[in-house]
Order: structure tokens, then sequence, then C-alpha cells
């Protein structure tokens, strides 16, 4: 078997490590480096964009020759076991996406074992650990036998090409290994956020049908202990098809173990080092990742192999201006898209060092994120607006005591970025030469598809703007009719009118729901459930969503899935969730709750266990922070609950409630606003 003309060479290794010179896989295609900011040096010389210097000719190319520019792009950044065939089949009216069909890859080749070839030593993860100065540093080579090591053993306990293998930890570089170790050797990866409760945690494990978990034996967060395994241990009782749980050490404090239960690193160190990578299509599972929607039920998006990588390592790349010796600090934890993408995968693909953050931008003081700024060297932060804002509450002075010459450039993530935090963040955090690119994306977009860079040199920002499409996005907007609004200085729904090879591919065992949430509401378009406002200059700035999910600290979650929850409660007849506009988390949950009739239960009680039973079946996040009780509900002669009149009165905005002709009863909104009132001024 050859590999980019390379035959594998049979080269072994000294036992227990992984030497510079002895690395089992040699490439020589290894990724070329350019140090270039320009837009046109992150793609290759051979495609035929010598020459192109401005952004606007580049994107518009990405537009107009979708087919040449991917092919090069994706030629030049990625090393393949066999070329691909075709560039794209796809049809966005059958939700039919394929990209790079024909062609045979491994990711964690991609993101090891080349750069271990080229420069082993280079660091690859700064574990910045909840405990403050204590960050361990972990090369391209140690990474590599960790994940091999990984590989072999989970291959020793059955697990196969096309599995899937749950993960649920902290951020840390055991976690990491495990994503890639999932990777090399063919299983795909379903990493649940590890502050889901357990009967979450269990829904996710069901669907994804795993028979194998990672975790830890407990986390360490904000200077508290968090206990993953007995959350492991209570989810799997729900789980038949669990086999096994690998327990990894964090804290060394004893934890129960069961009969399925392994010693991850004490059986690591049994295994070799080096893992046969298994050759994978381009359009096998890479992973799954559980997003919220506007039904009870969190939906598994899949992503893929080739098009997934090659769109995050180079949004990684040319968003945030990144080059080659960077520190990349994004603080996302790897539960979530983000962490995925621009934690793990795409600065990794890159041959990058990128950071680990384990611990909260409070503790042990605000000054936190500053501080580990300073001590890393970091050159991009990558952050949510909620900290930002709730750092902004905190004071200058933290920022201030702490050297941020290293940064280059700043990113916000997670929901739109308000003006006076995205000033506060470019001229106190960035001294006012940092440019803050505000990004817009998806868990279902698998990358960035909107952010002011790149740009030209000179090109402006605007703050709380996400500003412009990345390469071979085509934003659109639409109005209620589905009729695309092709004027600036406008507002609608926003899609997307081309393919790209960072996008999902289905859900999860449901490919009927992916169309119908993604292709049907406006045919030939991807609807990305976001509003958007298109300026006079044509830049795009996002409004909100359109449907009934709510952004809390930028974690997405579905109205529907607590209202679930609160409706188990048996003195509770119905219930109706808003979202809110909340200062720090971006939005709140704020729930109506209407109760059986003959119920004696004092509210204050009622409400402490509405709160628990949310904690216990979704996550502490999605806690509401108001609960108040109704009599009724307004709604519609045919029985549908007017949302929109419920987040009216929360919003304060009851001079445009709009029409009520439709309430079976407009009675009841007075009702409602006068109970707003009195649960305010409690």
């Amino acid at each position: 078997m050859t590999f980019s003309g390379v035959m594998w060479l049979p080269w072994r290794c000294a036992p227990g490590r992984v030497s510079a010179c002895a690395v089992r896989r040699v490439f020589t295609s290894a990724l070329r480096r350019r140090s270039s900011c320009s837009p046109a040096a992150f793609l290759p010389e051979a495609a035929g964009f010598q020459g192109v210097k401005d952004r606007a000719t580049l994107h518009e190319y990405s537009l107009s020759d979708s087919q040449g520019f991917w092919g090069a792009v994706a030629r030049h950044r990625l090393s393949w076991i066999r070329p691909f065939d075709t560039v794209q089949d796809c049809d966005l009216r059958q939700g039919r996406i394929k990209w790079f069909e024909g062609g045979k890859l491994n990711v964690s080749v991609n993101c090891l074992d080349r750069h271990v070839h080229t420069c082993p030593e280079r660091v690859a993860l700064i574990w910045e650990r909840d405990e403050r100065g204590s960050e361990v540093r972990y090369t391209y080579r140690e990474l590599l036998e960790m994940t091999c090591r990984l590989g072999n053993l989970l291959k020793r306990h059955g697990v196969k090409r096309g599995d899937c293998v749950t993960i649920y930890m902290p951020t840390c570089p055991l976690a990491v290994a495990s994503m890639l170790a999932c990777a090399r050797i063919g299983a795909a990866h379903n990493v649940v956020f590890a502050g889901f409760s357990a009967e979450a945690l269990a829904e996710r494990i069901r669907d994804a049908q795993s028979s194998i978990v990672i975790t830890m034996d407990q986390g360490v967060r904000g200077g508290k202990v968090v206990e993953l395994k007995k959350t492991v241990d209570a989810a799997v009782e729900s789980c038949p098809m669990v086999r096994q749980v690998f327990v990894g050490l964090r804290t060394d404090k004893p934890v129960a173990m069961a009969a399925r239960d392994i010693p991850m690193e004490e059986e690591m160190q049994k295994e070799d080092v080096v893992c046969e990578p298994a050759v994978m299509d381009s359009e096998d599972v890479l992973f799954l990742l559980y997003t919220s929607g506007s039904t009870g039920k969190p939906k598994g998006l899949v992503h893929t192999q080739a098009g997934y990588l090659l769109y995050a390592a180079l949004t990684q790349r040319s968003v945030f201006s990144y080059q080659d010796g960077d520190v990349f600090g994004c603080v996302a934890d790897i539960g979530w898209i983000t962490g995925h993408s621009y934690t793990v995968y795409g600065p990794l693909a890159n041959g990058g060092t990128t950071v680990l953050f384990d611990s909260t931008p409070i503790y042990p003081d605000p000054g936190r994120y500053w501080d580990m700024v300073e001590r890393l060297k970091i050159n991009q932060f990558y952050g949510a607006p909620t900290a930002i804002r709730l750092l902004l509450k905190h004071g200058d002075e933290w920022v201030n005591k702490y050297d941020r010459s290293s940064l280059k450039t700043l990113g916000s993530v997670g929901e739109p970025i308000n003006t006076e935090a995205w000033e506060w963040y470019h001229r106190v955090v960035g001294e006012g030469r940092c440019p803050v690119v505000d990004t817009w994306w998806q868990t279902e977009t698998g990358g960035i598809c909107i952010a002011p860079k790149p740009s030209e040199a000179d090109a402006e920002i605007i703050p709380g703007m996400a500003m412009r499409p990345f390469f071979g996005i085509k934003p659109v907007l639409m109005d209620t009719e589905g009729k695309t609004l092709t004027s600036n200085n406008t507002s609608g729904a926003l899609c997307l009118a081309q393919p790209w090879p960072g996008m999902a591919r289905s859900i999860h065992n449901n490919h009927q729901r992916f169309i119908e949430t993604y292709c049907l509401p406006y045919p030939g378009y991807f609807f990305t459930g976001d509003g958007a406002y298109r300026s006079e200059e044509g830049y795009y700035q996002i409004t909100g969503r359109l449907d009934d999910v709510i952004n809390v600290s930028g974690h997405r979650i579905g109205t529907a899935e607590i209202e679930d929850v609160v409706n188990q409660c048996p003195a509770v007849a119905e219930s109706a969730v808003i979202g809110y506009s909340h200062n720090i988390k971006g939005q709140g949950v704020y729930v109506f709750v209407v109760l059986k009739k003959n119920v004696d239960v004092q509210e204050a009680d009622l409400s402490k266990q509405l709160n628990s039973m949310v904690s216990k079946n979704i996550a502490k996040y999605a806690c509401p922070d108001f609960i108040q009780f109704v009599q009724r509900l307004p709604k519609t002669r045919s029985g549908k609950i007017m949302r929109r009149v419920l987040r009216k009165v929360v919003e304060r905005d009851l001079d445009s409630l709009g029409d009520l002709s439709t309430l079976d009863d407009p009675a009841v909104v007075q009702e409602i606003i006068q109970g707003h009132r009195q649960l305010l001024s409690k």
C-alpha cells in the first residue's frame, strides 16, 4: 500500500516511545507551509490562483467554479492515500451532499503522522489545567504515541470500523487522543459535553448505539470536583448495549469500578506505539455531534472525513490569520462543535499548537484568561460573548495587569456579540491593535461561514457584525413567501445557496428529518434557522434564531426539550418555554407553567423542583431563570400556543404584540402581563 506515493516502511520504534527518527508512517507529501496573510497564500500555486491578491476576486472564483476551487484546495491541503475522482455530487433539494468521492485518507494521519515526520518535537497541545500555572505540553510525537496506544486498546476490546464510541470527558489531552484514536481505526466518535446529566448522556448513547464509553474518574473545574464516572455509571444503567467503560485518571481519587470498567492508562501502556491507520473513504462518518432542535429530541448531526477536515483546517488558518509557530487559544469545550473544529481538528491538521482550556474564565479570579495569554504566549484568542460580557463587568484592571502583547487576533463565537462587549474586547483586551472576528457558523455547518476575515489588509471591520462570507459560501436572505431578497438594507431568513465541504451530511438514523429541517423550508437552499440583516454595504449581521431554539451562553437548547421535562412533573398540566435577552448569557430561559386543577403546592417549592428536574434530565445551564405560574396560556382557536406573544411580554415589548385576533381569548394576555410584573417585583 502507498500513501501519497510513498511505501509504508516497516520501521519499528524503541519500546515505550515513538522516536523522532523512527516513525513508521513516512510522508513526503507533508503540508506545505506559507507565512503570507494574503488570501491566495492559503491556496496551491498550481491551482491557477497566481496573482490573485484581492479577497473579493478569490471569493467570486470560489462560487463561480466551486469544483475547481475546492478540488485544488483539497489536493493541496490534505494527504491522500488515493486521490478523489469527483469533487462534489450535491443536490440540496434532495438532501444529497457528497464531496471528494473515490478519495481515501485517514484523518489522524493528516493531524499527526505527517507533522511527526517533519517536526516531531513541535508542541501540539498545551493543556491549561484547572490548577492555574500547572499547564502541561504534549508534542506531536507524544500525541501520536498516545493515540496509537489507545487505538490498539480499542481494537483489542472489539471496536471496529463503523462502530461509534461515546466520549464523556473534560477538555484534556486524553480526550483529544480518544477522538483521534477513533478516527485512526475507522470508528466514529460521539463526544458528549461533560456537563450533561446522566439522562441526557444515556439518550445520546442509545441513539448512537455505542457499546464503548470513554470517560474520566472525575473532572476538576473551577476548583470543584465533577463526578464524571458516577454520571456514566448512572447513564449506562439504561444502556444495555454498553459493553465496556474506559476510565482515565484525573484526580486519582478512588472511584467504584465494575466488571465492565477498564483502567485506561494502565491498559494503554501494554499496547504497541504503532497503530495501523484505517483507510477511510472521504464520505465515511468521522463523528456524530448532538445538537438541540425545535423538537424535544436532540439530533445527531453526521460529519464525514475529508470535507469536514479540509474546511476546519482552511477556516482556522485563514479566518484567524494563523501562521506557523503561533499558539492558538480556543477556549471552547470539546463537547461542542467549536471545540471539535477549532481546538482539535483545524489546528492539528495545520500542524499548529492548540490550547486545551479546562477551567472557567473567573477561576481563581477574573484574570484567568489574560494570565493564560501571558504565560502561554497565545497569539489567537477565540471565546464566547457570554464570557466577554461577564469579564467586562469585573473591570479593566483584571485585564491590564497581564501582558497581552502576544495577541494578534481576537475571535468571538457562540452567539452574536453586542457592540459594547465588542468595543471592550477590542479596546481593552486587544489594546486597539488586534482585529476582532465575530464568527457565524453552526454545528450543522462544520466551520465558520461568515466572518470579517479573511479580508484585504485595510478592510473595515464593523463591531457586532459577522460581515463577509467565507470562500465557497453564498448567503441569501429569503422573505416569508420563500422569495429571495436581492436588495441591501434588508432582513430575512438566512439560507446558503451552495453546498460546501464542511457541512453536515445527515441526522443519524433520520435522514428524512435532515431534509425536512434544512432542505425543504426553502427548496434548493440550506436553511440555517437564523435570521440576518444585510447592510447597505452588503455585510451580514445575524439577528437570532427563527425557530424555537434558545442560545444560552453559546449552548443551543430546544424549548421543546425543556418543556418535555417540565411537563413530567405530576403537578404540571402544560408549559411554554421561551428565550429572552440576558445581559450576560445572551439568552435566558423563561418558563410559563399551568398547574393541574386542585393541586395544592407552594410555587417556590415547585420552582425548585422544576429546576432540579431540568438540571437532572438536561444540564444545569438549561435551568430556568424565571418560572411564572399562569392560569392559562395564549392559544389560537386551533389550540396552538402563541409563543411570540409570550416573548413580547417577557421582553416588555408590549407596543408590538401584533395581531391578536386569532387568540381564543385575548384577555389571557393581560393576565400574563400582570403576572409577569408581579414576578419581577419580587
